[in-house]
């Protein structure tokens, strides 16, 4: 599929779909979408509206009850069933996402099957929501408790994962017996919309999935979030939108979890096995080209091996190939849109005015598309903007310490709290570490932690909730309390 285009997906919607139904937007809008290598744009999508909104919720509301009666084992299933149509149109799935995205194609691939995991990993979760059955304390009664979908769930997602980020939040929704309406990232609504066309063919009946595409997402989603029928709010995105969304789902105290923004610490000790540290920050940097909220943003290096740290990822990084995701041989693709290139830039600018030293990158290379060079940065000053900020790119500012606790010290000393990585020998000094960083997730040893089954998420402003594992599922699901005598 090297020279891919849209035509080669037939069943492609670029509709809303709303009740198991292909629709226009109710004012008939519609938006671009957009080829990151090119600029060009490679198709419209129907642009969503309020109305179009509401009719998504009646549709979830509508398919609600069948949906919930419907016996575990066959909602297990429907799921594993569309794990078995992810996989068979692996490819077809990973060309859309490079498309539309820009992710090297070894990237979308890679995520393709991450995200067909969360589909296999909820078809096995569904039948395990048990409930509780204990004699109170006093021996008065009995202590019933039972789980119960939460109800309609509004799923937020991002671009850079489109296909997992929307399968992480529709695979344990689905599994615990909740309809949803997914909101895909503007950027990327191609991927979403082929998902939910998997899913149909899957089993799933209409109205417990609905795709709206739109640009108005506030709009959309806030008209959401304000109707009683909506029980959940699942968003993954920046901090800042966190926020915001927060407070817009108080209003209806609708039940949040948030995956938000990521500062990841990446730490290496003196006695690390620098050939796996390397190889550790390269995943962990470059996994899509660095615009990944699990992405290494800040590299701690001990003094005594900072150099050679530093010389051997410049070489790594300075040997990748940078150009279209769709092609064969990219390893680097642009950047997600224009305004992303320039936040990298200025950036990057940034930390060179403030005395930081580029080893290799550092600039935009001159051709159409929204590419940064894969980029190291040695010297950077501890109040640079990009240790502060998610860089969403492909850049790896190094600032060295000296001791165990000047590495905590400085891993610690950020709002966010998603992920961290450290490297050591010391397998006492690694666990001690890991306990210390104030963060939801740690790779000791390791540059990936992403696993549909483990408990994914963050502390601090990272976000609240955990998505993956079975806790994953536990989110879509109240606890009912009975008291029993008999």
């Amino acid at each position: 599929m090297a020279d891919f285009t849209l035509d080669q997906i037939a069943d492609l919607p670029r509709d809303l779909l709303i009740g198991g139904q292909a629709v226009p937007a109710s004012d008939g809008g519609r938006f671009d979408v957009v080829d990151p290598a090119t600029g060009k744009v490679i198709t419209s999508v129907a642009n969503g509206t309020v109305d179009d909104a509401i009719a998504a919720v009646d549709a979830a509301d509508a398919a609600a009850p069948g949906w919930a009666a419907t016996a575990p084992r066959q909602r297990a299933e429907v799921l594993r069933r569309a794990f078995e149509e992810m996989t068979a149109r692996a490819d077809e799935l990973a060309h859309l996402i490079s498309l539309e995205n820009g992710k090297a194609l070894p990237d979308a691939r890679g995520e393709v099957a991450y995200a067909a995991e969360f589909f296999r990993w909820y078809a096995e979760e569904a039948v395990r929501a048990s409930g509780e059955l204990t004699t109170a304390p006093s021996g008065a009664n009995r202590i019933m408790v039972v789980r119960q979908p939460v109800g309609i769930a509004v799923l937020v997602t991002p671009w850079n994962f489109p296909a997992a980020m929307a399968t992480r939040k529709i695979g344990p929704a689905l599994a615990a017996g909740c309809t949803v309406v997914l909101k895909p990232a503007s950027d990327t609504p191609l991927t979403a919309l082929l998902m939910a066309k998997i899913l149909d063919d899957a089993g799933v009946p209409a109205g417990v999935v609905n795709v709206l595409p739109a640009r108005r997402s506030g709009a959309v989603v806030s008209a959401m979030l304000h109707d009683a029928r909506v029980r959940k709010l699942s968003f993954t995105g920046s901090t800042e939108v966190g926020r915001i969304l927060l407070k817009e789902a108080a209003d209806q105290v609708v039940n949040c979890s948030m995956e938000l923004g990521g500062n990841a610490p990446f730490v290496v000790f003196e006695d690390a096995d620098l050939d796996a540290a390397i190889d550790g920050a390269m995943v962990a940097k470059m996994r899509n080209g660095g615009e990944a909220c699990t992405a290494a943003n800040r590299f701690f290096v001990q003094a005594d091996v900072a150099d050679e740290f530093s010389r051997r990822l410049a070489e790594r990084m300075s040997a990748m190939q940078v150009g279209p995701g769709i092609a064969d041989d990219t390893e680097v693709g642009p950047l997600v849109n224009e305004e992303a290139a320039v936040k990298v830039d200025e950036l990057v600018r940034g930390a060179v005015d403030a005395g930081g030293r580029v080893v290799v990158g550092g600039s935009r290379p001159d051709r159409p598309g929204f590419y940064y060079t894969p980029t190291v940065l040695t010297d950077v000053p501890s109040g640079a903007a990009i240790l502060r900020e998610e860089i969403f790119g492909p850049v790896a500012p190094i600032v060295t310490f000296t001791d165990e606790a000047e590495a905590v010290r400085l891993a610690n000393d950020t709002e966010f709290g998603l992920v961290s990585y450290l490297y050591t020998s010391d397998l006492a000094r690694g666990l001690r570490v890991s306990e210390a960083l104030e963060s939801g997730m740690v790779g000791l040893n390791r540059g990936l932690v992403s696993d549909p089954a483990a408990p994914f998420g963050g502390t601090k402003q990272s976000g609240i909730g955990r998505e993956g594992g079975h806790e994953g599922m536990l989110d879509y699901l109240e606890s009912k309390y009975i008291a029993v005598t008999w």
